[in-house]
């Protein structure tokens, strides 16, 4: 049987400082465009064909055995000079049997998008050929920062999964989702 289940995790699940940061970010956000704070999520992909599972993640970098967690891209977080040291850089994972670290926190989730082997083929295809921008930066000049949502986004648009019309949990949102899927149009 094959699957591509979509996961929506509260940012920062697991750690605190990323969930300081974050909620620091949202409030500033919507202060800025006067609106209600929201909760943030991150997302990640699991993708089932035939006995194997695939995790679809960007994470940071936990230490030098990428290719144990499958990875098989990874970029800069805030500046392309800082990310010459691996505490500011980030992996994408295309992880072979295994599992996202804070699934029991995920929000509404799994959401299966898509039950068809060829999809989910697709999908893991495409994970390699990803943009590897800066994270937190708008390089691709799409209005919104390039993040791990951004990622997830343009691994499903590629692959032929409606991103756009995805949504995270209500009362949520996914800053970066709209990069991907604006960057997956544009690639098209």
């Amino acid at each position: 049987m094959a699957a591509v289940d979509l996961y929506w995790l509260p940012l920062g699940a697991g750690g605190n400082c990323v969930r300081l940061n974050g909620r620091v970010y949202e409030a500033l956000a919507a202060w800025v465009r006067r609106r209600p704070r929201l909760d943030l999520y991150h997302s990640a992909l699991e993708v089932s064909i035939a006995d194997d599972t695939y995790v679809i993640e960007q994470t940071p970098v936990p230490d030098l055995s990428g290719e144990r967690r499958g990875v098989v891209a990874s970029g800069a977080v805030g500046s392309r000079l800082a990310g010459r040291l691996r505490i500011f850089r980030y992996e994408i994972r295309v992880w072979r049997g295994g599992r996202i670290p804070d699934v029991a926190e995920a929000v509404d989730s799994p959401q299966r998008l898509s039950s068809d082997e060829g999809c989910a083929r697709r999908v893991l295809e495409a994970v390699p050929q990803v943009p590897t921008p800066v994270w937190g930066r708008d390089q691709l000049h799409t209005g919104e920062m390039w993040n791990s949502n951004s990622v997830i986004a343009w691994v499903l648009a590629r692959s032929g999964i409606d991103a756009a019309s995805t949504r995270p949990p209500a009362g949520g949102r996914a800053p970066g989702w709209q990069a991907g899927v604006k960057v997956a149009r544009r690639s098209a």
